[in-house]
């Protein structure tokens, strides 16, 4: 962390404890239509499979693109997250000019490569279409203490992919400490991410409360010595309106309302849109189970 920069550190475990159950009992204050249909602009459409055909991605591509029409009265996602490899074939079929193209860079989700083909693969990705690149960090070389050499890692691929949002996965999961967690994002964020996001949801433990409780305080303790607004997403295991709903609490209580849109805020998953969207009919008198993606 730059040494002219005064960092309060992590909040106690204890703290952590407090602030989840309080987050959880309050939750339900912003269960609302107008919350869920603004959650459900701030998700990123995801999927990351190994058996993904360019028809599959082509499929849930023209599901975006036809959104409106089956629901004109909602925003739609913010993105469409997929592999490298398939961006060419989501830029082909996506006719939105409101919703972006993430890939996945940097030899997701292990990291473990050399620089240059992570740096390659990233440009790439750029060169073929995408608008933003979640990269991973090197978790080896950060649990090794070796700070400046991730730092220097995302460096290289933020200059590398020039304009394109950069996305920074933490994996909080196996950073497993406060402090790591905490000195990751601070590192992330000094090193050119746009966002900070926790998890692959390629390892045991993905996303949880307590980790985007600490990221928030990262980005709060960053905002207040640089001015700089960075991004949270949590992502890996969020499936349901309740997950969704626990991490804008969060975010709206430690980051405040500036923060509550897919500018700021994003929510990588593949099962939540449609629970959305099940849930936001529900204050329309309707029962029945939405599965539009």
């Amino acid at each position: 962390m730059k040494k002219d920069r005064n960092y309060p550190g992590a909040p106690s475990e204890k703290e952590i404890e407090k602030k989840v159950k309080q987050y959880k009992k309050q939750m339900q204050e912003n269960n609302n239509k107008e919350v869920l249909m603004q959650l459900l602009n701030c998700v990123d459409l995801t999927s990351l499979n190994g058996s993904d055909t360019e028809s599959k991605i082509a499929e849930m591509t023209e599901k975006v693109n036809d959104f409106g029409k089956h629901f004109p009265k909602y925003k739609n996602v913010a993105a469409i997250c997929v592999y490298p490899a398939l961006v060419p074939t989501v830029l082909d079929c996506l006719e939105l000019e409101d919703v972006d193209i993430a890939a996945v860079g940097a030899c997701f989700p292990a990291s473990q490569s050399f620089l240059s083909v992570k740096t390659i693969e990233c440009e790439m990705a750029v060169e073929k279409g995408a608008d933003e690149i979640d990269i991973v960090i090197s978790v080896g070389k950060f649990l090794e203490e070796d700070y400046q050499t991730v730092s220097d890692e995302i460096l290289t691929i933020r200059h590398a992919i020039g304009d394109a949002l950069l996305k920074v996965i933490l994996e909080t999961g196996e950073l497993k400490t406060p402090d790591n967690i905490y000195i990751a994002s601070i590192l992330a964020m000094e090193s050119g991410a746009d966002f900070i996001k926790t998890s692959t949801g390629k390892t045991a433990v993905s996303a949880t409360p307590e980790a985007v409780y600490v990221m928030c305080c990262a980005i709060r303790d960053y905002y207040k010595e640089t001015g700089e607004m960075v991004g949270l997403k949590p992502a890996g295991g969020i499936s349901t309106t309740e997950d969704a709903l626990l991490y804008y609490t969060i975010v709206k209580d430690v980051l405040g309302e500036e923060w509550l849109n897919n500018d700021f805020f994003r929510l990588g998953a593949s099962r939540l849109a449609n629970a959305l969207l099940t849930d936001i009919s529900k204050f329309d008198g309707k029962k029945k189970e939405i599965k539009y993606f």
